[in-house]
């Protein structure tokens, strides 16, 4: 696998993100929040992300920026946790939710806690489902 995180792997479709805020399931790895919902979407991929980190929390963009690009490194490194799990395809928004700035092994290893979460929610709503 390509620890890659193209074009087709981003989340980008205002309806997916507006569909997935209001129909979608919720876990929390503090200060990472994600929300996901499992639905077809337009890229050959099992999941679609984004990330978002509030203005309210941090005023200056260069510190929006930079935690937003250290969630994308933490994710695009440890996707394949989340690509060998699924079997339908899935769309998440990952939040920053904390004040404060962590550093990167700490996201690292927080990104493992809640995509672990993630997978474990996932396959307890499938079993739900069948």
């Amino acid at each position: 696998m390509k620890f890659t995180l193209g074009k087709q792997e981003r989340l980008k479709s205002r309806k997916l993100i507006e569909k997935l805020y209001k129909e979608g399931n919720s876990v929390k790895a503090f200060p990472l929040r994600m929300v996901y919902l499992q639905t077809e979407h337009t890229s050959d991929f099992p999941a679609q992300v984004g990330v978002s980190v509030a203005k309210r929390n941090f005023k200056k963009a260069p510190d929006r920026n930079r935690l937003k690009r250290l969630m994308r490194e933490t994710y695009r490194l440890q996707k394949e946790i989340v690509y060998d799990n699924l079997e339908k395809p899935y769309v998440f928004m990952i939040s920053y939710i904390g004040k404060e700035e962590k550093s990167y092994d700490e996201l690292f290893s927080k990104m493992n806690k809640l995509l672990y979460l993630f997978i474990e929610e996932a396959k307890n709503k499938e079993n739900e489902k069948s």
